[in-house]
Formats: structure tokens, sequence, C-alpha cells
């Protein structure tokens, strides 16, 4: 296994589903010739031409309506939304056509195709590319939203989704770009759709997250096992479908939940999974399903602010210091 930062992995994917299938384009903003803003794209346009590479004009609506068209009539496309604030301006395409096709043909035509974008706070961006806009997409029927938090799995999934054959909304924090590093398999590794990953076994309360937040969730379940409580993490990698069958297994065990993510908390992947668990799996719970999110505010540009809004290690540990009291 090498070891190689999470764009890498990103781009490692790109290149091996390129080199896969003679059906999978790529297309987006400065993602052909300048390899990216974010770097996860390098050389892929010298490689694969600019037939399958190529850059676009700056209308995500364009993006999205070419993605569904070229989709549906045999390619199999990966369009980049540079970030996912922009994502509102592609929804009509995505929302309205691509998600609803196969539905609308009687199963006939599917309607693979990925749109990639970047999300997330941390790096002073401001408000307008910040966003963790995982409850915008939560409730599409026909869409699949992905977002991993190890270079493996970045690069696993994001293979999985361009071979699936429903729309994927394949979510990249980006702070995770250069600071996570990890080993990555070589070969053809796929990870599934909608299968969880237990980051670390635990007997006395369930952590639910993904993407950035694993580490800071990690290192609360950490400092909780010197004070004698034990937390499972389970990476959900797969935000919907979600693993429903991994997180009920969970929470049997521990009968208590935590759900951390960085999106806000009104409406957002908590308060579905906490109405799931407490609709499905009530009997098991000893207290409440908390959760610890970004506040119901749009992200500052100070760095200081910023900070102070996202969720964090010390704020994971006072809600799990609050479970451990019930």
């Amino acid at each position: 296994m090498a070891t190689i930062p999470f764009r890498t992995a990103i781009r490692d994917a790109l290149d091996e589903e390129l080199a896969h299938d003679e059906r999978v384009i790529l297309f987006g903003e400065d993602i052909a010739v300048a390899g990216g803003v974010f770097a996860t794209t390098p050389g892929l346009y010298d490689k694969y031409g600019p037939e399958r590479v190529f850059d676009t004009p700056i209308s995500e609506l364009a993006l999205a309506g070419a993605a569904f068209g070229s989709a549906v009539t045999g390619l199999r496309p990966v369009v980049e939304i540079m970030f996912g604030d922009f994502l509102t301006l592609a929804m009509d395409s995505l929302v309205n056509q691509s998600t609803k096709y196969w539905f609308l043909t009687q199963e006939q035509v599917s309607v693979p195709l990925v749109m990639r974008s970047v999300v997330g706070a941390g790096g002073r961006f401001g408000a307008i590319h910040s966003q963790m806009p995982v409850s915008w997409f939560m409730g599409v029927p026909g869409l699949k939203i992905v977002a991993a938090s190890t270079p493996a799995d970045a690069k696993a999934l994001l293979k999985a989704a361009i071979r699936d054959d429903n729309p994927v909304v394949y979510f990249e924090n980006k702070y995770l770009y250069r600071r996570a590093k990890g080993p990555v398999p070589e070969g053809d590794e796929i990870v599934p759709i909608g299968v969880a990953a237990t980051r670390r076994e635990g007997s006395d309360a369930t952590l639910l997250t993904y993407g950035a937040m694993v580490q800071p969730s990690l290192e609360a379940a950490d400092r909780m096992a010197r004070e004698g409580v034990e937390v499972e993490v389970i990476d959900l990698r797969t935000l919907m479908p979600f693993d429903r069958e991994a997180m009920f297994r969970s929470v049997e065990k521990t009968s208590r939940a935590v759900i951390v993510h960085e999106d806000v908390k009104t409406l957002g992947l908590g308060a579905e999974l906490s109405a799931v668990l407490m609709e499905e799996r009530f009997d098991h719970l000893d207290a409440p399903v908390l959760r610890v999110t970004y506040p119901d505010t749009h992200c500052p540009f100070s760095h200081i602010l910023e900070q102070a809004n996202l969720p964090n290690a010390d704020k994971i540990v006072d809600a799990l210091r609050r479970l451990a009291g019930y």
C-alpha cells in the first residue's frame, strides 16, 4: 500500500476509471488544463485528451444538463461543481431530471452520473464557499450521497460511484485534501455504496459521523476512554442510503447515540438519523439521541469565528459526558 493524500486518492480513482471504461468522461471548471483548483485532476487532460477530459464555461446548470444528457445517451459523466454552495444552480437538472428519469421511463433508462463537489469549512473561504449542503439532497428519491473520510475510502467510494447506474453526489471536504493521508490499497478496490465502517469499537455509546468529523470524533472517543467510557465510532461513508443495520447493531449494543456532522442542525442528517432510531429502536435507547453540529448560521470569514462554529473534540466530549450521565 502507498501512503498518499486524500486529493491524490481522488485523482487516482478518476485516472483508473477513465482507463477502465471508455464511456467515462470528466468535465468541469478548470479541471482539464489547470488540473483543478484543488489539484485533484492534474495530468488527466494530457493523458486522455480533450474529448474525455475538458473544461467548461462557468455555468453549473449547463454542467448538470450536459451530465444528464450524456448519461442517458450512453456515457458515464463525472462532473465537478467546484464548490458545494453552487449546487443550487445545478439542482434543477439534477433533481428534476437526473433523479427522476429512471422512474419516468418505467425503469428502462438509468442515469449513471457522478457530481463531485468540494464542501466544508475550516479554510477561511467565507459564507459562499464553505457550506456542507447535505440536507439539501437528503430527501430526493433516487439520489445517492457519498462522503469519505480517508484516502482509501475516497478512492474506493469514488470508483463505486462512477460504476453505479444511479446519480451520485460525491462530497469532498476541502479540509481533508492535504491533511488526510493514509494507506491506499493498489488494484481495483471498491467500497460498496451504503455500507458504513466501524472506526472504533465500543460498548457504552455510539457516535455516528462522516467526512472531516471522523477525526475529532475518534479523538473525543479516546479521551472518553480515559474516563472509563468506551465509545463506538461509526463512519457512515454513505449518507443516502445510510447503513441502517450498522447503526441499529451499534445502538442495540450501547443504548446511547450521538450524531456529529458539519451541516446545520435544523433538518440536517442528524435529525433524520435520530428520528429513525427513535422510531425503530426506541426500546434500546437509555438516553435521548444527541446532535453535535454546525450552528444554524452562515460561515464567517474570520478564522477564529469559523473554528468556534465547527464541531470539535471538546464539543463532542461534552455531549458524550451528558449521555454517560443518564
